[in-house]
């Protein structure tokens, strides 16, 4: 269920599906780097202004799913337009800072991004740019990217699926609202 918080700015609403905390895996796989299942954890928060705030952090996995070692980390501020244009400025822990534009899709939950500019320190590896997809699925937070290098033509190299995280006061705040139970607990599903 997705809900609208009473201080989000009105200009977000189109991007509320997103607000949460989100954890899961997926698998990482780009030729010159080493292949592997990841685990993510991602927040999209707000503080009342035109902006949603961004923090993703992942990790290799190994076969067990056990955290080996940090992978990447990123993080940025998210924006839309009245037209469902997004505009997202994000900084990687590689050294690398993007401006990324995309669009919600019509109807759907979706959202499809393209870097516009890339700028990269001395130390990052090289990335001449990307492209990625986000969509809420039944309930889930699914995402996939691509990338490009001067030596490798645009791809696939990252996806995830992702589940919200419900925090302990998310559930005190559902529990409040289910009022008085009866006391076997039967008669509330009857």
């Amino acid at each position: 269920m997705i809900e609208i918080p009473s201080d989000l700015n009105p200009d977000l609403v189109p991007l509320a599906f997103l607000l949460g905390t989100w954890e899961g895996a997926g698998v990482s796989d780009f030729p010159g780097a080493e292949k592997c299942n990841f685990g993510q954890s991602v927040t999209f928060s707000h503080d009342g202004r035109d902006f949603i705030e961004y923090v993703s952090r992942s990790w290799v996995l190994d076969n067990e799913g056990n955290q080996i070692r940090p992978l990447e980390s990123e993080s940025g501020y998210w924006r839309i337009d009245k037209d469902r244009k997004v505009e997202i400025v994000m900084v990687r822990d590689q050294g690398i800072v993007e401006i990324w534009y995309g669009e919600l899709a019509d109807k759907k939950p979706q959202i499809d991004l393209v870097t516009d500019a890339v700028a990269r320190t001395a130390a990052s590896g090289p990335y001449s740019g990307g492209k990625r997809l986000y969509g809420y699925v039944k309930g889930d937070l699914m995402w996939v990217g691509e990338k490009a290098t001067p030596e490798v033509p645009l791809r696939p190299y990252m996806s995830a699926h992702l589940k919200k995280v419900v925090t302990p006061e998310e559930v005190a705040e559902m529990a409040r609202g289910l009022g008085d139970l009866p006391d076997d607990g039967i008669a509330f599903f009857k």
